[in-house]
């Protein structure tokens, strides 16, 4: 009943060559197994080769569809209870290993080039509740509303109790935990009986108590809060590990926020070799992870867009021997005749490296001051030559050459430029080699091949939103979506004749 050249059969010949030890170490010792492991992982990539991410349809089908009656072989077909259990429990902590056996078949069969990769990113909506945002500065905020409010009011209260309570930089849960305590002992000792339910009169001493205990659960959720925020200024109560994000997606064509997770992609021929899930709002902090995992794979030649062009990403890729082709952020805008236009730019000053110093379009000359040294995110040294000018007074282009918001009246501002040498020595050697015979093939490829990924995934096959919640089931998830993409990639290149193909040549008249 299913034709020889039917995609089924081709996946069910690739993942039986692959070892599932991994997966049967994941289950208990303790009872047995009615399914087969290796067959539920079957049946879920499967699902997701074909747009059926839900474990109740998955359920149907396997009762239904004869190409999921095939992969069972003779077993019954799963509960829906059980395949989702198996994709959210048994899969985290083996998944990886799964695919990256998948990666190397590939590897094995000639169908990765293992040195051109391209990379890109796009934001996929979580599966939580779009109003369930909480704001790391409104969070802090109300905080510190609070924490005043109970400096003004504990102590003078745990005065006239006669007790003693000190206010200090902070008040802790841990604090009010001990006021409550000798309070709670208070009332042991004088045998005072709380009033419960309407039109009973309180004791001071009750109040105090409600007024503690208001506090202490205030303060447990603002602890609670802090912590999910880690460096993040936004969460998603529904999902803590989704953060509010802006989406391409936007039915309501109004910039709205959305929790959702930024998901990074690394092409090679045409199939994904790396897939990373992160909580980064920009595309630019997510480059080293995935070429950390590319280097493991022996790729050297990363190709990504102007979203990954940063300081940090340049220095890396140097110290680690790649040969990248990244994108400059301001490639495009820098041909634009208002760029070229603009005097208060630093590109069109000219530059006099005996001196150091830029001319401004006055003829001034713009001289370095000092330096001032940062650190990255991820703690790369940043050094930045600011450079002043001196006779910005009276000047007739000032309000042309001095641009930006700044509370201090315009008369008495000048201007300065600020100038890391690294990464301006860094951006002109990477214009020079994305200009290149080489560079244009591949920008041309990156284009095609990772952003054609996300293409498919996202309208192809349906794939807008995760179905799974929290980082580790959402990178789950995403790696399943990978497997099912890389297997359906491979049954239409051997279908199409174009096996062993790793780049597309454009086609000239």
């Amino acid at each position: 009943m299913i034709p020889s050249d039917d995609s089924v059969r081709l996946l069910n010949a690739v993942l039986e060559g692959m070892n599932y030890s991994k997966l049967h170490a994941a289950y208990s010792r303790i009872g047995r197994i009615e399914i087969s492991p290796k067959r539920l992982f079957k049946i879920l990539v499967y699902g997701y080769m074909n747009g059926i991410y839900s474990s109740r349809q998955l359920e149907q089908a396997c009762r239904r569809d004869v190409n999921f009656m095939y992969l069972l072989g003779r077993e019954k077909a799963p509960d829906h209870a059980t395949i989702a259990r198996f994709r959210s429990e048994r899969l985290t902590e083996v998944v990886d290993d799964l695919f990256t056996q998948l990666v190397g078949h590939l590897a094995d069969a000639g169908e990765l080039s293992l040195s051109s990769v391209f990379i890109d990113g796009t934001k996929l909506e979580a599966n939580a509740n779009r109003d369930s945002f909480v704001w790391k500065k409104a969070t802090q905020t109300n905080e510190q509303k609070m924490q005043e409010k109970m400096k003004l009011e504990l102590p003078p209260l745990a005065g006239q109790l006669g007790l003693r309570f000190y206010a200090g930089e902070k008040i802790k849960a841990k604090y009010l935990k001990k006021l409550r305590k000798r309070l709670k002992t208070l009332q042991a000792q004088r045998s005072i009986v709380f009033a419960r339910g309407k039109g009973q009169r309180k004791t001071p001493l009750q109040r105090a108590v409600e007024m503690v205990e208001e506090y202490l659960a205030r303060q447990k959720k603002y602890d609670d809060y802090n912590h999910s925020f880690g460096e993040r200024n936004s969460f998603s109560k529904t999902d803590r590990d989704a953060t509010f994000l802006r989406m391409k997606e936007d039915h309501m064509k109004n910039g709205q926020l959305k929790p959702g997770y930024n998901a990074t992609l690394a092409v090679d021929a045409e199939y994904v070799v790396a897939a990373k899930i992160s909580q980064e709002r920009s595309d630019s902090p997510t480059l080293i992870p995935i070429l950390k995992v590319l280097q493991g794979l022996g790729y050297t030649r990363p190709v990504a867009d102007a979203g990954f062009e940063s300081e940090e990403n340049y220095a890396w890729c140097e110290e680690n021997g790649q040969t990248a082709f990244i994108k400059p952020a301001n490639h495009d805008k820098a041909k634009t005749r208002k760029y070229k236009s603009d005097i208060g730019r630093r590109e069109n000053m000219p530059y006099d490296e005996n001196s150091d110093s830029y001319l401004c379009y006055k003829g001034h000359s713009i001289r370095a001051t000092y330096e001032k040294k940062t650190h990255s995110k991820a703690g790369c040294n940043i050094v930045t030559t600011v450079y002043t000018c001196t006779e910005c007074a009276g000047c007739p282009y000032k309000s042309q050459c001095i641009k930006g918001k700044s509370k201090t009246p315009l008369e008495e501002r000048s201007k300065n430029l600020y100038v890391s040498k690294t990464f301006l020595r860094q951006r002109q050697e990477m214009q020079a080699r994305i200009q290149s015979e080489e560079g244009i093939l591949l920008r041309i490829n990156r284009s095609i091949q990772v952003e054609g990924a996300f293409g498919v995934l996202k309208q192809d096959m349906g794939f807008r939103r995760f179905l799974l919640r929290g980082s580790v089931k959402v990178q789950t998830e995403f790696l399943l979506l990978c497997m099912g993409y890389n297997l359906n990639k491979l049954h239409n290149k051997i279908q199409s004749g174009r096996y062993g193909t790793y780049l597309h040549i454009p086609q000239t008249a």
